[in-house]
């Protein structure tokens, strides 16, 4: 219950801070952080039955397709990022992308690198838009409605024509790490370690749902991206030593678990390779813990990524024991996250952490102040993760 109340706490000061609610307020909008939000908002719609909270998910889907998917206000370009004519971008709001949404306007074309800017310039992340894709969805299970579901198709579409490319030597294509706000040019040339993988389950995930909907238009069909995807991620290894990063494959692998499991896709070694990285990731984590470090030299929303990810271990015990026929191998899968929980006391770290960072003093040093959307926003998400977590 008092975890419930903390959520929505979060989530209405969110609203309220960011302009959602507050309409005196400039909009303040993230894709990340936003993507996280919709969810947090939809489970908090399912915990309580209220419509304000429902309200409040699609409310911020609008805002965000309104605002990150049109043109900054400070660039010499008007208008949606799509090209569209007003009418045709509102029914196909993210054929253009969408923007992060950070502070400062991208570099322009020629201009070299600012390493002391570079975080603060706007652009186009693919794990950013992935996670929009995966908010879409979610809406989309919520609702019934098979339009949130077409939208991330759509994003899918162009965020995969925007980001990969086939290498000069040949061979698999691969994707660049950030690109231009009209996905003209790549700004960051190297690749994310996870893209790949990301891209390839929330693929997956749109395209398991689009079967709901028969509506779907055809050429929505994800089928060669999926294998351009597969063959991205051969032989890759996914081992990381970034809390967020652990975080983002517990939560690629909990999706795995449920595609599985509903919709009978045939990933199960996947998901062993997967998790056997996992194990690996946690553990060199656990051994260069850096939980015992003053709040201030911390970065609240890595740690707590790291913690949404860790509440999907137990979530796909259960699934994988209730339908166990389902997985091949099950008793080698239940096996590796038995060794994942008891190894690394699960429950303690995601304890851990949380109240760390629901501590007022912790919230109140400069590093978390400095990011206090995402991390209030993903300190709800590991409150209440069903929301996210759940396909």
């Amino acid at each position: 219950m008092q975890q419930t109340m903390n959520t929505q706490s979060i989530m209405r000061d969110f609203a309220e801070t960011t302009g959602l609610s507050d309409t005196s307020r400039e909009p303040r909008r993230y894709l990340w952080t936003d993507a996280f939000a919709v969810c947090n908002y939809l489970e908090l719609y399912q915990q309580t039955g209220k419509q304000s909270f429902l309200q409040s998910a699609l409310e911020l889907v609008d805002q965000v397709h309104r605002i990150l998917g049109r043109h900054r206000k400070d660039s010499v370009h008007s208008g949606w990022l799509s090209g569209l004519d007003e009418e045709d971008a509102q029914r196909h709001p993210t054929q253009g992308g969408l923007r992060i949404g950070k502070r400062l306007g991208e570099p322009q074309p020629g201009e070299p690198v600012n390493e002391s800017l570079h975080w603060d310039q706007d652009g186009q992340y693919f794990h950013y838009l992935t996670r929009w894709m995966h908010a879409l969805n979610r809406v989309s299970q919520v609702m019934g409605k098979g339009i949130y579901n077409q939208w991330a198709l759509e994003l899918a579409k162009v965020a995969h024509a925007g980001f990969t490319y086939t290498p000069t030597t040949g061979g698999a294509k691969r994707m660049f790490w950030k690109m231009s706000i009209d996905l003209s040019r790549p700004l960051v040339n190297s690749m994310g370690q996870h893209d790949p993988l990301d891209g390839l389950i929330t693929y997956q995930q749109l395209q398991a749902t689009a079967k709901r909907f028969p509506e779907t238009a055809a050429e929505l069909n994800l089928k060669t991206e999926i294998e351009e995807m597969v063959a991205m991620c051969a032989d890759h290894s996914w081992a990381t030593e970034d809390a967020l990063g652990i975080g983002g494959l517990l939560a690629d692998a909990y999706k795995l678990v449920q595609l599985i499991d509903i919709h009978y896709l045939h990933e199960t070694a996947r998901l062993e390779v997967l998790l056997r990285d996992i194990e690996y990731s946690l553990q060199t984590f656990v051994t260069h813990n850096s939980l015992n470090v003053p709040a201030e030299y911390r970065l609240a929303f890595r740690e707590l990524g790291l913690s949404i990810g860790l509440h999907a271990i137990s979530r796909m015990q259960k699934r994988i024991e209730q339908q166990p026929e389902n997985f091949n191998n099950a008793k080698h899968i239940l096996a590796l996250l038995t060794n994942l929980s008891d190894s690394h006391r699960i429950d303690k770290l995601i304890e851990r952490i949380e109240n760390f960072w629901l501590e007022p003093a912790h919230q109140a040093v400069k590093s978390w102040q400095e990011h206090a959307d995402i991390n209030s926003v993903m300190l709800a998400t590991s409150l209440a993760p069903d929301g996210y977590l759940q396909l």
